[in-house]
């Protein structure tokens, strides 16, 4: 099995807050969330996804230990890691989405918790995993940030709003669910299997790289699928990218950020 990845920042200016590792035993890819409000944490939302995502690849390392088991444990961790010095009871405390793919026996195990996307193509075509629950939280206030121009005083306030909105209904009933501080979460993630013997190839993006489908409409799950094979995930991202530059006002894709962290992983 050949593995490739690559993971570019939204900005040169900012830390890139996805993380990833990936071999042809496990993948883990972590899509930070960004911070809009305060977090009660000195450390950021890097420091974070990375935190977490050493210890996860870590403990899923173990097949007999359950993905789900492995999610909690890994939140344990990377809480320990700071609770003595963050208040990680503040709504805004540093948060990932995660995926994990795991190669156990006979079987192709996943798990998704927040919007990091699994692709999984099989002889009838592409299984997509994908956790949409935090798109229908705060509907209103993202349908408002969506009529402004980035950069636009009326996009940030919009965009405050929006997180708020967000911040409310995290890792609530009813609402989305993520990786923070609260080793709970990890029950709410979708996890399933797949026989290993119906894989032709996976992949795992997060949401800066998913663009293509899912904002921008451009491409397909299998056009995607065979240009990570065929040109790899830094040839993903460079379109990704080239499509962001010709709509710097985010005005024709409406989207909060001009350009996002972006992570592709790709095993054939």
């Amino acid at each position: 099995m050949r593995v490739a990845t690559a993971s570019e920042a939204g900005s040169p200016k900012t830390p890139n807050e996805d993380w990833a590792t990936a071999s042809e035993n496990l993948i883990v890819v972590l899509d930070g969330a960004t911070a809009r409000t305060g977090t009660g944490c000195s450390h950021g939302v890097a420091w974070y996804a990375a935190k977490l995502g050493s210890s996860l690849a870590g403990l899923a390392a173990d097949r007999e230990l359950p993905l789900v088991e492995a999610l909690r444990g890994a939140i344990q961790s990377a809480a320990g890691h700071h609770e003595q010095s963050c208040d990680l009871r503040h709504p805004g405390t540093p948060s990932a989405a995660t995926a994990v793919l795991r190669l156990n026996h006979t079987v192709l195990e996943y798990l998704v918790l927040g919007d990091v996307t699994v692709v999984i193509d099989t002889a009838e075509g592409p299984r997509v995993i994908t956790d949409d629950r935090v798109d229908r939280t705060a509907k209103a206030e993202r349908e408002e940030a969506d009529r402004y121009p980035f950069g636009s005083a009326e996009k940030q306030t919009a965009l405050l709003r929006m997180k708020h909105a967000e911040l409310a209904a995290r890792n609530q009933p009813g609402g989305y669910w993520v990786a923070a501080a609260d080793p709970d979460a990890a029950t709410q993630a979708i996890t399933g299997t797949v026989p290993l013997a119906d894989v032709r190839r996976v992949a795992v993006v997060t949401d800066g790289a998913s663009r293509l489908v899912a904002l921008f409409g451009l491409l397909d799950w299998p056009e995607v699928l065979d240009l990570l094979e065929q040109h790899g995930p830094t040839e993903l991202i460079r379109r990704v990218r080239a499509i962001e530059a010709a709509d710097p006002s985010c005005m024709r894709w409406a989207r909060n950020k001009r350009c996002d962290d972006a992570t592709a992983v790709i095993a054939y």
